[in-house]
């Protein structure tokens, strides 16, 4: 009684494309991998900021503000945390 058997399934599945159709679930899916793109992204974002806490202390060599890509091209700190669309569909 306590798991589902493949007829149980079968039927959640019927049930799941006659509510959303076929045009919905891929859509669907496309968002639910980008939430969870965007979920890893920060948590590794704060593991690496637990593991590194002096770093907040020390005296950055960027001006205050903005921060440095690869290439040497600065923009600002706000633009870096909040990435452009073209930015999230590249990774």
């Amino acid at each position: 009684m306590g798991s589902l058997s493949p007829v149980h399934w079968a039927i959640v599945i019927v049930v799941v494309l006659l509510l959303f159709g076929s045009r919905k679930l891929p859509d669907m899916a496309r968002g639910l991998g980008q939430s969870m793109r965007i979920l890893k992204a920060e948590s590794r974002a704060m593991a690496e900021d637990a593991t590194r806490p002096d770093e907040a202390a020390r005296p950055s060599d960027t001006p205050s503000g903005t921060s440095t890509r690869s290439g040497g091209a600065t923009r600002p700190a706000e633009a870096q945390e909040n990435p452009s669309s073209e930015e999230r569909h590249a990774s």
